[in-house]
């Protein structure tokens, strides 16, 4: 791979800004931010493991791993998310269709082991309609069965 950077110049140049500044309040200066996002990429880029990242190209992997947690948690990777939303929305490159499909919705742990009448819950046929005369209150429908 050698010097191939993960991320263009491009894409860094958009993306610097949206960064916390490298002087944290307490300690030294952080790692560069694009190195170490570099590495965060180049990790679920290649799915190797968090130790698996070459150290003389990226640095330590604890770095990498470390700023991934501390930015999730701050917020920063959810304003760099929005951000990009904002900007490919407002270049018309985003679709805002969602569509769920039920074979990939599970069941409530509880509808899982339901009793079925017959056939799957679309073909079912349900109960017979009361009588009028019935409300179909627990006690009534206990006494009409029998």
């Amino acid at each position: 791979m050698g010097d191939r950077q993960v991320l263009s110049d491009e894409a860094w140049a958009w993306l610097e800004p949206l960064l916390p500044d490298r002087a944290p309040r307490r300690g030294g200066r952080w790692r560069d931010h694009r190195q170490v996002i570099e590495a965060i990429a180049w990790k679920y880029r290649t799915g190797a493991a968090w130790p698996e990242i070459p150290v003389e190209r990226f640095g330590p992997w604890q770095t990498a791993y470390e700023r991934l947690n501390r930015w999730s948690v701050d917020g920063t990777w959810a304003r760099v998310l929005g951000a990009a939303h904002a900007d490919a929305d407002a270049r018309g490159e985003l679709d805002w269709l969602v569509a769920a499909d039920s074979s990939l919705v599970r069941v409530h742990q509880h509808g899982a082991a339901a009793r079925r009448i017959g056939g799957n819950a679309a073909t079912a046929v349900g109960p017979e309609p009361l009588p009028p005369d019935r409300t179909g209150g627990w006690v009534e429908s206990q006494e009409f069965r029998s």
